[in-house]
């Protein structure tokens, strides 16, 4: 009997439970020298200067709006296929989420949608832009800063499934996802289902200096230990007279942050998967080949991820009709295939925005068809050949 195959799951070695048993055993458990470890090795990977390890991808976009002073009535750029997270960080800091939306053909935020926007508008009507790597696919980054310096506008890069993933610039040079060359900001998550795993946890990476100062404080409490920056006096830090120095013990809330740190066990776990990073966006894109060649020619299939040179392939998505039954029929034989995603804006929390069905035609289109097939780096290639003549048995023999 074959055993259940999810769409996505994490690949927990023994290297990964040694690391984390010797952090147990150390003397940190938070807040120790793994976090940092793990942060510059991080930002080596993904080739940014600076590196933020947070408590998941949420926070993560969370403080990214926060750095990024995001105000009551600040409009937002995004788009409605995108976890939830993606629009609810602006929301948390009383802005207000406009979606733009998709290209059909990659799934991804479409520029030109955003452009119209911002020409629709006076100049300073909008604030930001938060594009998603969706599935693994990189936005071009390039395009979107070049309007977005056009515009006036901050940029947020949702990196979440697409740690490792790039596109070619205008000069055909590979530019890695989260390098903080075209975004002031990008963020990853550490999900079990994502490609580095450490149970939960997120990362935030960024070329700027300010911000990357902005960030660490806001993690934790607004408070800081760095003496340069304090504003109360040495005689008040002390509780007396005479001193040069601030004391040890003292620190500074100077704004109101969060608790969103992440463990040193955690830390030591990301950086352990991180070791083989590369190998498993290897057999993931290995995969998404077979996928390919197997449903090229298949007219029930409507689009699907494919070949794409920089794909980190998180997901790897289908359209399909009767996308329902092929959903259920999959279950039926222990195949549990996902569906990313229903579109934002017609959550109804966003429909109570005044959002409605027919205001973004594609991603409305795409969210009839679409499914995600099981895509990680363990499922084998007799599991993967499974579900394959599972979705032809499905349309071709009527079932």
């Amino acid at each position: 009997m074959m055993k259940p195959i999810p769409y996505g799951r994490q690949h927990i070695s023994q290297e990964d439970i040694d690391a984390v048993v010797a952090t147990l055993k150390s003397d940190y458990l938070t807040q120790g020298p793994k976090i940092l470890e793990f942060e510059n090795a991080f930002a080596n990977y993904v080739g940014s200067k600076y590196a933020v390890a947070v408590a998941n991808g949420t926070a993560a976009l969370h403080l990214c709006a926060l750095a990024l002073e995001v105000q009551k009535g600040d409009k937002v750029i995004t788009t409605p296929i995108t976890f939830a997270a993606s629009a609810n960080c602006v929301r948390y800091c009383g802005g207000e989420v406009v979606f733009a939306d998709i290209d059909p053909e990659t799934y991804l935020l479409d520029i030109n949608k955003v452009e119209e926007l911002l020409l629709a508008s006076p100049k300073g009507t909008y604030k930001g832009i938060i594009p998603v790597d969706f599935a693994g696919r990189s936005v071009d980054m390039e395009a979107f800063s070049l309007l977005a310096k056009e515009h006036g506008l901050w940029i947020i890069e949702d990196s979440c499934h697409a740690p490792g993933g790039f596109f070619k610039d205008s000069k055909g040079v590979q530019q890695k996802c989260g390098n903080g060359k075209f975004a002031d900001l990008a963020i990853f998550s550490f999900h079990p289902v994502k490609h580095i795993a450490a149970g939960e946890g997120g990362m935030i990476t960024t070329n700027d200096e300010e911000l990357y100062k902005s960030l660490l404080m806001l993690r934790t409490h607004g408070i800081t230990k760095d003496s340069e920056t304090f504003k109360n006096s040495i005689d008040f830090a002390a509780g007396q007279s005479g001193f040069s120095e601030y004391p040890g013990w003292y620190m500074e809330m100077q704004t109101l942050g969060y608790n969103y740190r992440l463990t040193d066990f955690q830390s030591a776990l990301g950086l352990s998967q991180l070791s083989r990073a590369e190998e498993g966006i290897e057999r993931r894109r290995e995969l998404a080949k077979v996928y390919q060649n197997a449903f090229r020619d298949k007219k029930y299939v409507k689009g699907q991820s494919g070949v794409i040179n920089g794909h980190a392939y998180h997901l790897y998505v289908i359209e399909v009709d009767d996308r329902t039954g092929l959903y259920n029929y999959l279950r039926e034989h222990k195949i549990y295939a996902q569906i990313h995603y229903i579109p934002c804006h017609l959550m109804p929390y966003y429909r109570d925005q005044k959002w409605k069905e027919g205001d973004l035609p594609q991603a409305e289109s795409y969210y009839k068809k679409c499914i995600s097939l099981p895509m990680y780096p363990t499922l084998e290639s007799k599991e993967q050949q499974y579900v394959i003549s599972q979705v032809f048995e499905f349309y071709e023999k009527g079932v």
